[in-house]
């Protein structure tokens, strides 16, 4: 916005008119005898660049506010003075300013390790100081209240440097800065930042700024031999211009490279000498955002016409632009001036005198005025050239910054970033959502005119083979095999390729043996860029390198000999061929089938009549007495012979198969594990088996396993030699070894040993590479694309095929040793049989139904019904006939029809007397 001002009677924000801003030159004071003149100290280096561009801006921003400001009350007294950019002549300068100028404020100065200094000094004093150009995080407002920051804090352009890294998928940078306050103040934050997203800074390069030219080459040198190509460089603009130089003629502005700069060099960029912007092409750049106008273009122009006169001797090319650091040492002058303006009548404490020389080094007096001047900048809002001027907690705030690119001619706007925004290519696009993306910014020219985004590292940056590890084992062979073709598969997995070789890691033998841990360590120790092989992704590994996601999941577990179960001697043997559901059920069926077969028989067939308890045992006996075709009962009805049939066809299946578990449990003796678990062959002090120095005799240990009590071999056959000579005769009890060994060993012993007990879980089998290596995300993609595909059932088969006929064999003894035949062997069964029971009752109801609905009417059909229910109750009650007769249907039938009669008669009169004439 145009640079608007304060009125006298109050601190709002306003625009000042622009026929005001083209004055040139400053008005005549009318009233210059009234007003008070108030000392304030301006501290910075005079003969640099930012400390002429900040004379300059200072010197108008003051011409500019009491042209502005005809009727002030006060008018500001400036003290120059030149620390040529040393802390010690800084200090000593403001000591001088406030003890015997009576400065009632200070402008600077303009380092931050100045800043530091004179901050602790302003807050003993009670003098604010007030800097434009001192940014680092380390000096606080909260810790030194007088110290005002009219600039932003070096902190929050930590998340947008980041946002950079998180569009362009970055995962690693290496930071350049330089060994000052204003250096150092910047980097926690920014790691902090790079955490939030996954990324971090692999290096910190400090260099001095008094750094020799061979000393920057040197340290350019090494960071070129380094796999990340992402740097981010914190510095002042003169030093910036050396390192980019050397990094030019290391050829490290190529391809594959990328760099970011920060605010203040960003800001800086209109400003550089050409040649060292040429040094600086492809390079992103994040600077807070300065609003263009009209009004912004005259005050530059002005301000270029004033820094000719103040500095004749300037070459015409030399003369810069107005930067974001002049531009906020205008808007510091300005709101000094308005806050002493508002702050009322000052009071001058008098000053003893003081030199150098004197011994009287003391501090000076409290300044009186100081803390209502303090209150009234804290109060000061106005719209400045540099932003919205406004000091929250001491220092102004960020808005947004403007991320640039530097190309040939010259530098380009790609974006913007906000705190709720993220990346966009305008300002004011709002967005739903925060958001980081490529996509979110215009295009960028890279390092060397690329227009490809650099991937931000490369595989081997000497150009050499990468040196991977492999463990030389002397058993185990298929899982390190298997690894190692794994690996294979991920490397070609990936989208690009690179240069290695597979050096073997010899374990050594007694006091010379190493183990995983010390594989390991030689990754941590550079001497091998990755290792690949049977490596468990442990917790404690991961302090000094980083896995890849596993390939293969993992765990460790026991193996124990196989013992024969003899079942002959158990005198409950002969429940054991059916579960007791599979009883239970049968036995029902048995009941069901009887009861469906005399109420289709005792009707009409002798042999299910008699008295209730001969026909419940009628009903028992002839459903059991089928299991043994020995029932004495005729069928004789269709539907019933049709039920017995399929019932004797279940009971014969159901027979031989009883008949055939049996056999098998009384004749097949079972493979049982000999222990199955650890707290056993602890409390029997039996001697277990483990490899040799591996992460599993720690695990045993905190177990509770006695350390005495443990055993190592070298192989698979001494191993299985142990275990069948026992603790007892000089041998081992069980064995502890990782499942992919186990199921390797049990490929070859699986009728001597079983795996028995839980499975303590592990992470898993990794490949390993350095901490921070970019290979880690970029295989663990790979590994994930081998695992879901086919290759990696390829490989199982071709290295651990064997694990397939032991499983098989394991099937065959589970299920031999089973705890017997279960329901749902026989559920199809037992549905034909309850269907054909089902069937056969439905049949005879429905003929009943349909003979007497035909032969009587509607009304008196429940008559018959009755007097049916009654004949068939008296029938049913008869005593049970010694020897069978001859039936009469004819006589039966001619009875029934009677006595149906009579008792419909009966039934008939009885319902007419109730009837009323």
């Amino acid at each position: 916005m145009a640079g608007a001002r304060m009125s006298f009677s109050h601190v709002t924000s306003h625009f000042v008119p622009l026929f005001l801003l083209l004055v040139h030159l400053p008005r005549a004071h009318s009233s210059t005898n009234q007003s008070t003149q108030v000392d304030v100290g301006i501290i910075m280096g005079l003969g640099s660049m930012v400390g002429k561009a900040s004379q300059t801006s200072i010197k108008l921003a003051i011409e500019d506010f009491y042209s502005h400001h005809e009727n002030s009350t006060t008018r500001l007294a400036l003290h120059w003075i030149d620390s040529e950019l040393h802390v010690f002549n800084a200090g000593m300068q403001a000591l001088d300013l406030v003890k015997n100028k009576g400065v009632q404020a200070i402008i600077g100065p303009q380092t931050s390790t100045g800043a530091k200094f004179l901050a602790n000094l302003g807050t003993k004093t009670k003098v604010p100081i007030l800097s434009f150009s001192a940014t680092s995080s380390f000096i606080s407002s909260t810790r030194t209240p007088y110290f005002i920051r009219a600039t932003l804090n070096d902190s929050t352009q930590a998340k947008p440097i980041a946002s950079l890294f998180q569009a362009y998928n970055w995962r690693q940078a290496i930071a350049i800065y330089e060994d000052t306050e204003y250096g150092t103040g910047l980097i926690p934050f920014l790691t902090d930042a790079f955490q939030e997203i996954g990324s971090r800074i692999e290096d910190r390069t400090i260099l001095s700024i008094s750094a020799s030219d061979e000393f920057i080459v040197k340290k350019l040198y090494k960071l070129k031999h380094m796999q990340t190509r992402v740097f981010v460089v914190h510095m002042n603009p003169q030093f910036a211009s050396r390192l980019f130089r050397k990094a030019l003629q290391l050829d490290m502005m190529s391809k594959e490279y990328a760099w970011i700069i920060t605010d203040e060099l960003a800001s800086f960029l209109n400003c550089m000498d050409p040649l060292a912007l040429a040094s600086m092409q492809g390079v992103l750049g994040v600077k807070s955002y300065i609003t263009e106008s009209k009004a912004l273009a005259n005050l530059s122009a002005r301000w270029k016409e004033i820094y000719k006169k103040e500095f004749p001797n300037e070459k015409a090319e030399e003369i810069p632009t107005i930067s974001t650091v002049a531009l906020r040492a205008y808007d510091a002058a300005w709101a000094l001036a308005l806050a002493i303006e508002n702050s009322g009548q000052f009071r001058h404490p008098t000053h003893k005198k003081f030199t150098q020389n004197s011994p009287n080094f003391t501090v000076p007096r409290k300044s009186l005025s100081g803390p209502k001047l303090l209150r009234s900048i804290l109060k000061t809002k106005f719209s400045g050239y540099s932003g919205h001027i406004q000091f929250i907690k001491g220092e102004l705030q960020a808005s947004a910054f403007q991320i640039v690119n530097i190309v040939e001619d010259g530098v380009k706007e790609i974006g913007f970033w906000t705190a709720r925004n993220g990346l966009s290519r305008r300002l004011k696009h709002e967005k739903q959502n925060y958001s980081a993306r490529s996509s979110d910014l215009g295009r960028v020219v890279w390092p060397g005119g690329s227009m490809v985004e650099p991937r931000g590292w490369v595989v081997s940056p000497k150009g050499v083979k990468l040196r991977i590890g492999v463990p030389r084992k002397k058993y185990g062979s298929g899982v390190a095999g298997f690894s190692r073709e794994v690996f294979l598969a991920v490397i070609n997995a990936l989208p690009y390729s690179f240069a290695y070789k597979l050096v073997a890691f010899e374990k050594g033998e007694g006091a010379n043996a190493r183990t995983y841990d010390d594989l390991i360590y030689q990754v941590y120790l550079k001497n091998f860029d990755a290792v690949v092989g049977d490596v468990t992704i442990r917790a404690n590994r991961s302090n000094y390198v980083d896995f890849t996601i596993p390939y293969l999941n993992s765990g460790v577990a026991m193996v124990v000999p196989v013992k024969k179960d003899d079942k002959t001697k158990d005198a409950w043997v002969f429940l054991k061929p059916l579960t007791w559901r599979l009883w239970v059920m049968s036995g029902l069926s048995f009941v069901l089938t009887g009861f469906v077969v005399w109420a289709l028989e005792h009707r009409s067939n002798k042999d299910f009549r008699g008295t209730k308890t001969h026909q419940l045992g009628v009903v028992l006996s002839f459903s059991f007495s089928t299991m043994f075709f020995a029932h004495k009962e005729t069928v004789a009805s269709n539907l019933g012979r049709f039920v017995v049939t399929i019932w004797l066809f279940v009971v014969l299946i159901l027979n031989s198969s009883y008949t055939a578990s049996l056999t098998s449990m009384l004749t097949v003796q079972q493979l049982q594990p000999t222990v199955t678990n650890i707290d056993t062959l602890i409390k029997n002090g039996d001697y277990i088996g483990c490899q040799p120095r591996s992460f599993i005799r720690e695990l045993l240990k905190r177990l509770h396993v006695n350390e005495s009590k443990l055993k190592t071999y070298d192989n698979f056959d001494e191993y299985a030699e142990a275990l069948s000579k026992g603790s007892q005769n000089g041998g081992i009890s069980a064995y502890f070894e990782e499942v992919p060994y186990i199921k390797l060993f049990l490929s070859n012993y699986c009728d001597r040993f079983t795996m028995v007990g839980p499975t303590y879980r592990t992470a898993g089998f990794g490949f390993v590479f350095p901490k921070g290596s970019p290979l880690v995300s970029d295989v663990s993609k790979a590994i994930l694309e081998v695992v879901e595909g086919n290759k990696m059932l390829t490989l199982n088969k071709l290295w651990l095929h064997n694990e397939t006929s032991c499983r098989i064999m394991r099937e065959e003894w589970d299920s031999k040793s089973s705890n017997g035949l279960s329901i749902n062997n026989f559920k199809g069964l037992f549905l034909i049989t309850g269907l054909a029971s089902a069937m056969a009752l439905l049949t005879v109801f429905v003929r009943f139904l349909n003979k007497h609905l035909k032969r009587q009417r509607n009304s008196l059909f429940w008559e018959g019904f009755l007097a049916k229910a009654h004949f068939n109750l008296q029938h049913s009650n008869e005593p049970t006939f010694k020897r069978r007769e001859q039936r009469d249907g004819e006589v039966e039938n001619k009875v029934e029809s009677d006595t149906l009669t009579v008792v419909q008669g009966e039934v008939r009169n009885h319902m007419e007397n109730k009837i009323p004439n």
